[in-house]
């Protein structure tokens, strides 16, 4: 089985984490690596 690994993005309002988010999970992806996101903003 293939190690699960673990990248939190996190910061102020504003800064680009979702800009960051979504380039870091396309890299992944064409990578091909399954990727999964979760939000946790409340």
């Amino acid at each position: 089985m293939a190690r699960l690994r673990q990248c939190a993005i996190y910061g102020k309002g504003g800064i680009g984490k979702s800009t960051t988010t979504q380039n870091l999970v396309a890299a992944i992806a064409e990578a091909g690596k399954n990727v999964m996101i979760v939000g946790c903003d409340p």
